[in-house]
Formats: C-alpha cells, structure tokens, sequence
C-alpha cells in the first residue's frame, strides 16, 4: 500500500521545475496555469530567481505546490501513473496539505495556487516582520521541546509548531521567546536549537488573523470531493469528508504540523511504501520516524522514469 506525499516550505530553491518543463508539455501546463491564475511570472522566479525572491512566503507556497503538481501530472501523463490508481491516501507538510487536495482533485489548480498566496500573504501580514520568529531544535523529541517551549514563553509565546520527526522538532513565537528557547536547549538535553531564516513565525497562536482571512477564503472556494482520503496535519489522522477538511485547514494555520503522528497513523493504516513528489525533504524524515517505511523522493525525469518502470 502506497502513500503519496508533498513537501512543505523549505523545500524550494531556484531551478526547481526547470528540467521537467524543458522535456515535458504537461509540466510546462501546469506552470503556465499557475502563472495565469496568479497574475505573475511565478516559473520565472522559479527558474531564475532570485532566491530572495523565491523564498518570499507568498511566492514560495504557490511554487512548492505547482512543482510537486507538475511532477505529477508528468508522472500521470508521460508514464500512464495515475495516482488513484496507484496510491491508497496522501498527505502533506503545511502547505503540501494544499498540493494533496490539488492531487485528489478536491482543489482545481488555480484554485490551489491563489488560496496558497492569499495564505502566505495573510501569515505574513499576521506579525510585524522581526517580532516572530522560528527555531529547529535538533537532537528533541516532543516531551522535551514542549517542556522547553513553556519554560522559555514567560510572558510571550512559544509553542510546537511542528513535530517533524523523532530528532527535530520546531517551536514558533516571539522572536524574544524562541531566542530564550535556544539559548536553553543543553538544559533541556536537546543537542542544538538552530533560529530558521523565516519571514514568519508559522503554526502558532499569533497566526490568527491568518487563520480568519484563510477562513473566509475557504468559505468561498471550499474543497470539492476527494478522491483519496488524506491525512490531515493537526489531527494526523485520515479525513474523507471535504467540510470536516476544509475546517482543518483553517485550524492548520494556528495549529500544529503533527507530522511524525501522521506517518505513524499511515504506517498503522497499512501505508508501506511513501512516495515524496517534487522534493527530498520527507522521504529522510519518514525514515527517521519508521525505519521499516519505504521511501522514494522523485524529483527528476529519471526518478520518474525509474519509479513507473518498477511498479508497471
């Protein structure tokens, strides 16, 4: 059983699509859509930059997505993989959430590019640039970065904001909070806190305002069917139904990224092998969290090629 999953922020880096869209219609489609829906050269940025550009969170969801969406629909349209077919539910990292509906067609792919820039927008609008910040606890699991989150808030915020794998964990919140947070990482036997170059401090309590404008967003353009179930990043658990999705992303915004509870919930449901489309960031953190768990990053033509010769 197959589990097909999209790669959240940080995935991105100039160049990415270029190869697939130079060999590919149905990847070159997919851009030109994204371009269109957006009013704005997006593959360009993508293709040339610059980074500064590129790593803008209203620039880098929208592209995250239409890499992983082109990616698929060169999987589907050079090599005959469809993902129905072939998968038995996806999931997500953050904004991959989006790019999972987009591949289960409970979003069309304009649709998922505007409520993804719209979503960038209003998370960076949520905090005055400097005042948020982000942090990598590396060597934590979840008891000790929840215990140092709420040692180091005092006053402030600082909460989990993704809990990415048995070794990494991210905490999001006042800048003057995360800071503390690092600074007393050794007292809390975590090997190092790394702050994250972020615009935002994402998946936290001071994204609310984000959370309204993504609210009223979804109230307009609401998920349609899914034609696979998908598990959900607050829950980390398997969802089906498109109103109780839609609610889940609203609460995404604000909420935590439970990412090794949802690997663990896929594994548990019969996932053996997941397959990571247009990045290779998920396939190491999910053999961190289930060392018996398959994983295969496909990002190139030739993974692609590789990847529909052994399952056809």
């Amino acid at each position: 059983m197959r589990a097909f999953v999209f790669p959240g922020q940080g995935s991105q880096k100039v160049g990415m699509g270029a190869e697939l869209s130079a060999v590919s219609p149905a990847a070159r489609a997919v851009f030109e859509e994204v371009d269109e829906s957006l009013g704005q050269k997006l593959s360009a940025i993508m293709r040339d930059g610059s980074e500064d550009q590129l790593t803008l969170t209203e620039n880098a969801q929208p592209a995250i997505m239409a890499n992983a969406i082109a990616t698929l629909r060169v999987l589907e349209a050079e090599f005959g993989v469809r993902l129905a077919e072939r998968a038995a539910c996806v999931a997500g990292h953050s904004l991959g959430e989006y790019t999972a509906l987009c591949a289960v067609g409970a979003f069309d792919l304009a649709t998922t590019a505007r409520l993804l820039k719209l979503r960038g927008q209003a998370m960076q609008a949520a905090v005055p640039v400097g005042e948020g910040a982000m942090a990598a606890l590396l060597g934590a699991d979840i008891e000790k970065a929840t215990a140092l989150a709420a040692m180091a808030s005092e006053q402030d915020i600082c909460e989990v904001a993704n809990d990415n794998d048995p070794t990494q964990v991210v905490i999001s919140g006042h800048r003057s909070a995360v800071e503390r947070a690092v600074a007393m990482v050794k007292d809390h036997g975590i090997k190092r806190g790394v702050l994250l170059p972020v615009s935002a401090p994402f998946h936290c309590s001071l994204m609310q305002p984000a959370a309204d404008r993504m609210a009223e967003a979804l109230a307009e353009s609401p998920p349609g069917a899914l034609a696979l179930p998908i598990f959900a990043n607050v829950t980390a658990a398997k969802v089906t139904d498109p109103e109780e999705e839609r609610a889940l992303l609203i609460e995404q915004v604000t909420g935590r990224v439970r990412w090794r509870e949802s690997v663990l919930a896929m594994r548990a449901d019969g996932a053996e092998s997941f397959i990571e489309l247009g990045g290779k960031v998920l396939g190491p953190m999910i053999g961190r969290i289930d060392k018996e768990a398959v994983t295969q990053s496909l990002v190139t033509m030739e993974d692609l090629e590789a990847f529909a010769k052994e399952i056809n």
